[in-house]
This record gives structure tokens, C-alpha cells and sequence, in this order.
């Protein structure tokens, strides 16, 4: 067992760590400036590298996207009826519940599992949820218009054209090809990096308010997984990845954007931090079972 989980593990556990220990080190780390990078640069070009050398057929990509939209679009409504009971803010928490760390922790965890297979469809699940959450995030949180926010969001534009080489088979030229590979491999390293560093930042304020919304966020992406593997039939890598990708915990990027409209920002904070080191706790089981399909 150990054999099998120590190599999915380890990278992502170790950069994360690095990360932290840099954080809790006090040496200069520009935030603002890392997750530019992520966003600007390394994930589209994740994005188009995953999408023009596809390791699966283009129907399971789109296929996994529409399995995203569906996991997301149930998250959304269970999640706004449980905070509603609760008496919780929907502006303030349930973004958290819905979207979880698909980018920085999901896509290596789908990669080392799974191989290039696992990180193209994790692409189409990422892909979905990050699109998502910079257009409608806005939108739900802020008083404006999240159009801006779309046209001006690269990772659009390398969906867009990734769609269009795979609709029409077109490959792309060898040295746009190994130009995108070259700054892809910034991606992966730098979100692990930058989710340790927040874990190395992040404190509990209200410890009822971050379990519950750790506890909402795992229960209902892990619940709505299984439920959609088990009636879907769903084998295989396919499987596998619907399983990671739907049962990470609180994405980093709902703190940024709580932060920016003034939505709870530190007890979105908590919730990630409680969240993401449940995650981890659970991380082997989780992966047994991802793998055992």
C-alpha cells in the first residue's frame, strides 16, 4: 500500500511544506506576484498543454467538464440550503463550500495517480471550476459585473483555442508546443508552493465557523463524487479523478476573493486551513479508493 501512495504523496507534501516552512521563516514572499504568475501564465498554459496534447479522447475531456458542471451546480444548491439553516452569510461562505482546490492540490494529486492521462482530465474538471469562480465569484461577492474579469482572464483564451485544436485536430507548431511545456511546469510547483505558504498564514479566529464550513466542503464534494461514479458507472481513470477533483478541500483563491469584497475573509481563511489539513489526513484513504476502480 505504502509503496503505491508514497509516490502520489510525497511531491505534493514535500513543495507544500516547503512552502509553509517559507512562510513561517518570515523571508520575503510576494503573493500578489505568485499567484499572477499561476494565473497569467502557468495554468493556461497548463490549460493548453493538457488540452493540444490530450492523452484521452477529446469526448472524456468535455465529458469530465460536464461532470464538473454537474458536481458544482449540486454543491451550489445543497450548500446554499445548509447555510441557510445554519444562518450563515451566502456571500461569505458559499463559495467555499462549492469550489475546492482542484487547481493547487487536485491537478498534481490527478497527475502522480494517474499520469498525463489523469492530469488532462483534471484539466477539464480544474478548467470548469476556475472558470466558474472568477466569473460567477464576482458576481455573487462584489457589486460588479464579472464580464471584466472574463475577458480578461487568460485562461479563457487558452480553453478557447485548446477547444478549437481538439475539435479540429490541429497540433500546434513545435516550438509554440514546447514553448507552452517549458512554462506549464511552473504551474504544479508554484500553486503547491503558494498553498503551503497560505496554510503557513492562515489562522483559526472562529473554530465553530471554519470546521463547519471544512466539514461542508469535504462531506458534500466527497458525497456528490461517489454519487455520480456509483450511478454514472463510472471506471477507471475517469473514476479516479471525478473522486480527487470533487472531494479537495476549500479553494485557496475563495480567500482572495472573500478578501477583496470583504466577505469574512478570515474565517474563509480558517475553513481553508481546517480543511486542507483534513485533506491531507484523509488523503491515503481517499487515494486507496480512487485507485481501486
Amino acid at each position: 500500500m505504502y509503496q503505491q501512495l508514497i509516490p502520489i504523496i510525497a511531491p505534493v507534501a514535500i513543495c507544500a511544506l516547503l512552502g509553509y516552512a517559507w512562510a513561517r521563516s518570515g523571508l520575503p514572499f510576494d503573493r500578489e506576484f505568485v499567484t499572477r504568475m499561476i494565473m497569467n501564465i502557468g495554468t493556461p498554459c497548463l490549460v493548453l498543454r493538457g488540452m493540444a496534447a490530450l492523452q484521452t479522447e477529446p469526448a472524456d475531456f468535455l465529458s469530465m467538464a460536464g461532470l464538473a458542471v454537474l458536481i458544482l451546480t449540486s454543491a451550489g444548491l445543497i450548500g446554499a440550503l445548509l447555510l441557510r439553516l445554519a444562518g450563515q452569510p451566502l456571500r461569505s461562505f458559499l463559495p467555499s463550500v462549492v469550489f475546492g482546490n482542484s487547481g493547487n492540490l487536485g491537478l498534481p494529486l490527478c497527475l502522480f495517480a494517474f499520469g498525463e492521462q489523469g492530469l488532462a482530465l483534471g484539466v477539464g474538471f480544474y478548467l470548469v471550476g476556475s472558470v466558474s469562480q472568477f466569473t460567477l465569484g464576482p458576481l455573487f461577492q462584489g457589486r460588479q459585473s464579472p464580464w471584466r474579469t472574463l475577458v480578461t482572464t487568460p485562461i479563457i483564451y487558452a480553453a478557447g483555442l485548446g477547444l478549437v485544436l481538439l475539435t479540429t485536430g490541429t497540433p500546434l507548431p513545435l516550438w509554440l508546443a514546447n514553448t507552452v511545456e517549458l512554462l506549464a511546469g511552473l504551474a504544479i510547483p508554484l500553486m503547491l508552493l503558494a498553498l503551503g505558504h497560505s496554510l503557513g498564514r492562515f489562522r483559526v479566529h472562529q473554530a465553530g465557523i471554519a470546521v463547519s464550513v471544512a466539514a461542508l466542503r469535504l462531506g458534500i464534494g466527497f458525497s456528490l463524487g461517489l454519487a455520480v461514479v456509483s450511478i454514472l458507472d463510472l471506471q477507471g481513470v475517469t473514476r479516479g479523478v471525478v473522486l480527487i477533483q470533487s472531494s479537495m478541500p476549500v479553494a485557496v483563491f475563495c480567500f482572495l476573493l472573500a478578501a477583496r469584497y470583504d466577505r469574512d475573509p478570515e474565517d474563509v481563511a480558517a475553513g481553508i486551513l481546517v480543511s486542507t489539513l483534513a485533506a491531507f489526513v484523509m488523503l491515503p484513504l481517499l487515494l486507496l479508493f480512487a485507485l481501486d476502480g
